[in-house]
């Protein structure tokens, strides 16, 4: 029997919420179909809303249940997608390495979520993903990328959802930094519910 202390229990299971955005078109339902259900999604129909899959994992001895929220990449839903940022413990930004485009928008959907979200401390779980690394035709340079993540504190990840290169390491990555956060924000909430505030303390008269 695990005791009744005031650390998190490491065998209860924890439920993290993943959500994946980025541009249209740059293959954020496939990613999540090659990492739950090992299949390539081949599927051009564009996601309206969001749509959610689950995987169950253990990281560091302890059970993960990631919800992972898949959202439409159209500018015109933009206002929508941001409705389902509440709540989310990690954020998966995605590009596709052979259009410009979408590697340029990273900013505009970074800024917007972290926006919308209000993040809990500055260094908010998040992870970014260049996919399609497996057609020639590519338009962004790995370094380029790169620099842009190193510059952001962002881990980067060339990935393919069709062939399965990095898939999971990548949605790993993020889960381990999400657990982290969420155990450090636990424990930080057990420690200042048993202590005083500075407000409880009486304020010196500079006079």
């Amino acid at each position: 029997l695990v005791p009744q202390g005031l650390s998190m229990d490491a065998s209860k299971k924890v439920d993290l919420k993943i959500i994946i955005i980025g541009a249209l078109g740059v293959g954020k339902t496939s990613l999540l179909h090659q990492y739950v259900h090992k299949t390539f999604y081949e599927d051009y129909r564009t996601t309206l809303g969001a749509s959610i899959l689950t995987k169950v994992l253990a990281v560091d001895n302890t059970p993960l249940k990631l919800q992972i929220w898949d959202t439409g990449g159209q500018e015109r839903f933009r206002s929508m997608v941001s409705t389902f940022y509440k709540g989310s413990d990690g954020c998966m930004l995605a590009f596709d390495v052979t259009d410009r485009e979408s590697f340029e928008s990273l900013d505009n959907w970074r800024d917007d979520f972290l926006e919308k979200v209000i993040p809990r401390e500055q260094d908010f779980p998040m992870v970014v993903l260049g996919n399609k690394i497996d057609i020639c035709d590519r338009q962004v340079p790995k370094e380029m990328a790169s620099a842009w993540c190193k510059e952001k504190d962002i881990p980067y990840f060339e990935v393919s959802a069709k062939n399965n290169i990095n898939v999971a390491e990548a949605f790993e990555t993020l889960a381990k930094q999400a657990l982290a956060t969420y155990k450090g924000i636990f424990e930080s909430y057990l420690t200042d519910s048993i202590k005083l505030t500075p407000n409880d303390k009486p304020k010196k008269s500079c006079c």
